[in-house]
């Protein structure tokens, strides 16, 4: 991923790509042919201060107060989530599938983390993101996030079917 030039604003932004929007042509539970998916293009910022339980502290008081991979990601993972929301079909949520992500430098308790995304393509069903998480001028982390548009109810029922008891 090439560095940004110019500086995002903390707080969430969407932007479109010129190219037309992919037309469904597998079946899935997710969405009808006929819906429209989310633009490539689309980006947003989630941003949090880094508190005490956002370290890996938390999981082994031996270890030093610094921002976790997992905290991290999951702020990438928020701000992918931003991105594309308002463009899903009626009803339906998305959900994580991968996670490809290099976690490069460490920051305490009091910085403040900005994740950013941006919906690159689609592969498949899944959708892809770009991600990149900064404390100020710092690059502490990017990589990629893949999703899947679900309806919660058909994705739950599947989920409990496959409970062992």
């Amino acid at each position: 991923m090439k560095p940004r030039k110019t500086k995002r604003s903390p707080r969430a932004s969407k932007r479109a790509s010129s190219k037309p929007m992919p037309k469904k042509t597998s079946g899935s539970a997710a969405a009808a042919s006929s819906e429209q998916r989310p633009r490539i293009g689309l980006e947003a910022t989630a941003e949090r201060v880094v508190q005490l339980e956002h370290t890996i502290q938390v999981v082994n008081p031996n270890l030093p107060a610094v921002f976790s991979t997992p905290s991290m990601i999951g702020l990438m993972e928020h701000a992918t989530v931003m991105a594309i929301t308002s463009e899903l079909p009626p009803g339906a949520i998305t959900v994580g599938t991968r996670i490809e992500v290099d976690h490069l430098k460490a920051v305490g308790p009091g910085a403040t983390v900005r994740a950013w995304a941006r919906f690159v393509k689609y592969e498949g069903r899944f959708l892809v993101f770009d991600v990149e998480a900064r404390s100020g001028e710092h690059l502490i982390g990017r990589g990629r996030v893949f999703r899947a548009i679900v309806h919660p109810q058909e994705h739950g029922a599947k989920a409990q079917a496959r409970v062992q008891r």
